[in-house]
């Protein structure tokens, strides 16, 4: 990826967990939670990153932390919660899972979003009462200049209803610059007309959207037009922090690409941004090819695609 551009600084805000991975019988730990994983690959593809989020003084807060730490991610702590909050991931044969939460989201004490070029807000900690108002305030309320990115993520058992999580995803689209979804939240969020999704964030004010289809690649569409980018293909280990690896992937190279100033313009090409899309699922490739959500470095991405340095 290119460093020729100022260097982006993020705020990343959302949930912290513990995934207890249910292979075959076999459980094992790993931290985890989608804006946990997204801030550690910006992190790890040179963005400079504070994540924003929860977790108890425990031995699974602990693992957190130490985790975050080691991916050189600073982090702000927005509550004081008594436990750590856990998702138990199942795996089935062809390597997706299937999740239960125990999870909380207070989001009391909001970071300062000054200083910051990105804001990346995400899954159950924009979505979820009663953090989510306080997070969806701050969005609103930052300067036009800050590229804002937003991955609903969709959990429906933490999740109000269709209706009243689709008002709030409207609303986080009416500010984000980059809107990422996949076809499982689209038929969610859209029962009625999935392939409509992408079209109707746009309608809101989104700049640029992407849904992601697995092993079938993405589409990313702006108001220009839309293109498919083909999978990074790999042998699939396990699916968990494949979407997260993606959006880590797209906002690091909008940013090192193209720069923050012409994304939150809206002076982007398609071949830019098909340039940008490879480099998301290139990825995300590597993330499923591995256990676990582990995001590549940019060291990793330059090994299989040299020529995206």
């Amino acid at each position: 990826m290119s460093h020729s551009l100022p260097p982006a600084r993020a705020l990343v805000i959302g949930e912290a967990l513990i995934d207890i991975v249910d292979r075959e019988g076999v459980e094992s730990e790993h931290v985890g939670g989608s804006p946990l994983n997204v801030a550690v690959g910006l992190s790890r593809l040179g963005i400079e990153t504070t994540f924003a989020t929860e977790f108890a003084d425990d031995e699974r807060g602990r693992l957190i932390a130490d985790h975050v730490e080691r991916s050189h991610v600073a982090v702000e702590q927005t509550a004081a919660p008594t436990r750590t909050s856990t998702a138990r991931a199942r795996i089935a044969a062809d390597g997706s899972a299937t999740y239960d939460f125990d999870l909380t989201w207070e989001f009391a004490r909001p970071p300062r979003a000054d200083g910051f070029d990105i804001v990346h807000v995400g899954s159950v900690g924009a979505l979820r009462p009663p953090g989510a108002d306080r997070v969806l305030a701050l969005v609103e309320a930052l300067p036009r200049d800050v590229l804002v990115s937003f991955d609903p993520n969709v959990r429906p058992a933490l999740l109000p209803p269709a209706s009243e999580t689709r008002e709030l995803v409207h609303r986080y689209a009416a500010r984000a610059d980059v809107v990422k979804l996949s076809d499982e939240d689209a038929e969610w969020l859209y029962p009625d007309d999935p392939e409509s999704a992408a079209a109707r964030l746009l309608e809101q004010g989104a700049s640029i959207v992407v849904v992601t289809r697995g092993g079938q690649g993405s589409t990313l569409s702006t108001s220009a037009g839309e293109f498919r980018v083909p999978p990074h293909t790999v042998d699939v280990v396990d699916t968990i922090g494949a979407g997260d690896s993606y959006m880590s992937g797209l906002v690091a190279a909008l940013a090192q690409r193209i720069g923050v100033d012409r994304v939150v313009a809206g002076r982007i090409d398609l071949d830019e941004l098909e340039g940008v899309g490879r480099v998301a699922a290139l990825a995300a490739g590597i993330t499923v090819s591995r256990a676990g959500a582990a995001p590549p470095t940019t060291a990793e991405l330059d090994a299989v695609a040299p020529q995206s340095a």
